[in-house]
């Protein structure tokens, strides 16, 4: 039998925890969670601004620490939002990807950046 309980499941249990242990569910709302996402999202954009396509892709030891802290950030707030919602994180992922594969058929959009709107077989 596989099981049905999500791998991310005791990192959501571990931000449970933690919130409570600081009484800040009071604080996690959806609409509270999603500012904080959209904040830390913009805090990682921060890293990348200014630099060159080939500064963005060979970050420095220090640097790259600093990205993986302000990402980490992000998918936790991401995680504690879709577990207020009710929402299997996984399952939404994977249902978005089929959902990717018929709007963009490798066919029609390997090697462009055109939107699905604009993809056309020539």
């Amino acid at each position: 039998m596989v099981s049905s309980i999500s791998p991310l499941q005791p990192l959501v249990e571990s931000l449970r925890a933690f919130a409570r242990a600081r009484d800040w569910e009071q604080f996690h709302t959806p609409k509270n969670l999603a500012c904080a996402l959209s904040v830390e999202a913009s805090e990682l954009l921060e890293h990348f601004q200014w630099l060159t396509e080939a500064q963005s892709q060979s970050l420095a030891p220090d640097k790259t620490a600093e990205v993986a802290a302000e990402a980490a950030d992000v998918f936790l707030y991401l995680l504690q939002l879709c577990d207020k919602l009710g929402i299997d994180l996984i399952a939404a992922a994977q249902a978005k990807m089929l959902v990717n594969a018929e709007k963009y058929p490798a066919a029609l959009a390997r090697g462009t950046a055109a939107k699905y709107t604009d993809l056309s077989p020539e």
